[in-house]
């Protein structure tokens, strides 16, 4: 049925295209490829740690610092040290001379890991010499200490990484083992979700987990979509309606046709989305990664500017001591872990939450943001009309006048369309079949019913069936207009009867959401391809600042822009595919949407719920993670910058001295300070309900 779109211009559904799918898959690929599995990482890391720790006992036990302040001196010892430490040194400190070299040395890209090969590899080096007769600079203790606590350090770095993470890897494991398939002859199987293919329809019933997207062909159920939305209220489920899975039907029985398995399903969307951002490059993210890159060369100059002056001075074995010294303390743990950890944290806590970061450049850059622009159509409003109002003329009942529009309407596909024949269902009428129906494009819908001809559209309907309304429906109507509301007109054997009002009613929320970005002094502005009247009704109901009305979908990106002209910081939200390119101009686009819509490419945010109180939850999150990354960097930086000094013997002359060892232990700690700033991240507040409070 094709209705008056100049009262009911409403935006397409998100859709997620066959290329947004491919490309996506090429991003989990290059992930498996590289490597992101912290978790496996940590264990690994765990084993080397604690089996080069047992052999760095008798390395420092057998050292002649420890037996001189201990005073004894165990038979054969002296063999103890270098036999152990060329161990620990090939076993303990490989990974990171193999991360050097294939991460940075051979793409010349100098950083943690070569500053760390290089500390390790000259400790070793000189005290093999030293063991062959070959100067007396020793440091077989200090080596194993150093490995032992570089191991130490990166398991806790690759723990804390992986526990961020590990919120994701829960949701998969939410997902049932095996699915009841229903088979050829009407019965069921239960079969692995593995075996489960497009188009098979599965039962689902009362509790259990839905195991692939899919529509429901039949049963209605409130469905528990908190893991996907973040929203706790199970939200009701009807035959047609999507399901996503791994959420569950609470109180009903479903038939779900499944539409996509696998790697194509919103849960694994989610999944990739949050990995992409946990390794893309926010501004602060390049930031570090330089600043890690000027500390190598900084080491190292200060490293061989150290030697220097004390062999100049006639002590080189003092000189290649605070040498290592500095190549230890500079070691960039901290700087390496200071930015990683913080996106992990915050995109993984935010992902149980309902908001998933695709870009973590989006993310640092909704700080900035001075406008949010909404989409209204399914963001603002809940994005389905409801019959509102109806007049009749005189004689005329108001219930048989529904009646009669909701028969012709009966196998209508359009929304407001649909919202007759749900108030006809409400209120409980007895609603007559309709035969010859007959659609009138662009104007509406004419059938026979109980022995009248029934007709229902808009004022062009009126026109074209050359029938005037009655002062007192045009009154009704013009009212209603003023409102935003469509009207439609009922017409039964040429005469116009009655009129009705549909209008899409604004969620309970977005008033919240507008009052909370308000509150921080961001203007709220409003997009939509209906009407000015519309459009002002709903920005006068939600106290919106401005307003573009009557915008062709092709033609939403350019609001973008002139809002953008005038100079400011945009959020673009939008739920549909025709707000794709205007999400793709903003400085920030969030995709707002639960179900197979949340992998909107063009967006670098997804809200997975429908609740726009998330935008101002996004702008906390955005603050609340730039500030951890700047403490952090600050830190990090902050400590390199006085600890070299004090490893190369700049203050030896009042006492202060850092020895290799003491150097890697302070190290050790630096990373402490960083990964427990991070933690705090976890506390920040970002429930909606909370939002503006």
């Amino acid at each position: 049925m094709a209705h008056d779109h100049a009262t009911m211009a409403h935006d397409e559904p998100a859709q997620r295209d066959d290329q947004h799918q491919h490309h996506d898959q090429h991003q989990h690929d290059d992930h498996a490829h590289h490597g992101t599995d912290h978790s496996g990482h940590a264990m690994v890391f765990k084993r080397l740690f604690w089996w080069n720790l047992v052999l760095a006992v008798p390395v420092i036990a057998t050292s002649e610092m420890v037996e001189g302040w201990l005073g004894y001196d165990l038979p054969g010892s002296a063999w103890i040290p270098p036999l152990l430490g060329t161990v620990i040194f090939a076993w303990g400190g490989w990974p990171f001379l193999s991360m050097a070299w294939r991460d940075e040395i051979s793409v010349r890209k100098p950083g943690m890991m070569t500053l760390i090969s290089l500390a390790i590899t000259v400790a070793f080096l000189a005290s093999a010499a030293a063991t062959l007769g070959i100067g007396d600079l020793s440091f077989w203790w200090e080596l194993a200490a150093l490995i032992v606590v570089m191991l130490l350090g990166h398991w806790q770095e690759m723990k804390a990484v992986g526990q961020a993470q590990g919120a994701l890897a829960a949701l998969a494991e939410l997902l049932p083992d095996d699915a009841e398939r229903v088979t050829g002859d009407g019965g069921t199987e239960h079969v692995s979700i593995g075996d489960l293919e497009q188009g098979d329809t599965v039962v689902v019933r009362p509790g259990g987990r839905i195991p692939a997207d899919g529509s429901i062909v039949r049963g209605d159920a409130s469905v528990d979509e908190s893991m996907i939305t973040g929203e706790s209220a199970p939200v009701a489920k009807h035959e047609g309606d999507r399901v996503v899975a791994g959420t569950v039907a609470t109180d009903g029985s479903l038939r779900v046709e499944i539409t996509a398995t696998g790697d194509d399903t919103a849960l694994a969307g989610i999944q990739r989305m949050v990995q992409d951002a946990q390794s893309s490059r926010s501004g602060t993210r390049r930031l570090a990664d330089r600043a890690a890159a000027w500390l190598f060369w900084i080491a190292l100059g200060a490293a061989a500017l150290t030697f220097a002056i004390h062999a100049a001075i006639g002590d080189p074995a003092q000189g290649l001591s605070a040498a290592v010294s500095v190549l230890v303390i500079a070691c960039p743990h901290a700087l390496g872990l200071a930015i990683p950890l913080v996106i992990a944290i915050a995109t993984s806590s935010s992902a149980k939450q309902g908001i998933l970061v695709k870009d973590t450049a989006a993310l640092e850059a909704m700080r900035t943001v001075d406008t949010v622009l909404f989409d209204k159509t399914g963001t603002l409003t809940e994005g389905s009309h409801r019959l509102t109002e109806a007049a009749t003329i005189d004689g005329w009942d108001e219930d048989r006048m529904l009646a009669l529009a909701a028969a012709a309407e009966s196998d209508s596909e359009h929304p407001i369309g649909r919202s007759v024949v749900a108030a006809a269902q409400d209120r409980g009428l007895d609603v007559p079949s309709a035969d010859d129906v007959e659609t009138i494009p662009g104007k509406g819908v004419r059938a026979h019913v109980d022995g009248s001809d029934v007709a229902v559209g808009g004022p062009a309907l009126l026109e074209e069936l050359g029938i005037e309304a009655s002062s007192g429906l045009d009154d009704a109507a013009a009212g209603w207009r003023e409102k935003g509301g469509a009207v439609l007109h009922v017409v039964v054997d040429g005469q116009a009867v009655g009129a009705f009002t549909a209008t899409d009613p604004v969620r309970d929320e977005s008033r919240q959401a507008v009052e909370a970005l308000h509150a921080r002094g961001i203007d709220v502005a409003l997009i939509t391809g209906d009407s000015q009247a519309v459009a002002d009704a709903v920005a006068g109901e939600l106290g919106i600042d401005d307003v573009f009305a009557e915008v062709l979908p092709d033609d939403k990106d350019k609001a973008v822009g002139d809002l953008q002209s005038r100079g400011r910081k945009v959020a673009m939200v939008g739920d549909g595919v025709n707000d794709a390119p205007a999400l793709a101009r903003a400085d920030v686009g969030l995709a707002i949407g639960a179900g197979t819509d949340v992998a909107m490419e063009a967006a670098g945010v997804v809200l997975a719920g429908s609740d726009p109180r998330a935008v101002a939850s996004v702008i906390t999150l955005s603050h609340a993670s730039y500030r951890k990354m700047r403490q952090n960097l600050v830190w990090a930086t902050a400590y390199n910058v006085v600890a070299i000094p004090v490893a190369a013997g700049a203050f030896q002359w009042a006492g202060l001295t850092m020895p290799p060892a003491v150097a890697a232990i302070a190290m050790s700690l630096s990373t402490i300070v960083v990964a427990a700033n991070a933690q705090t991240l976890r506390r920040v507040e970002l429930d909606p309900e909370q939002v503006g409070a």
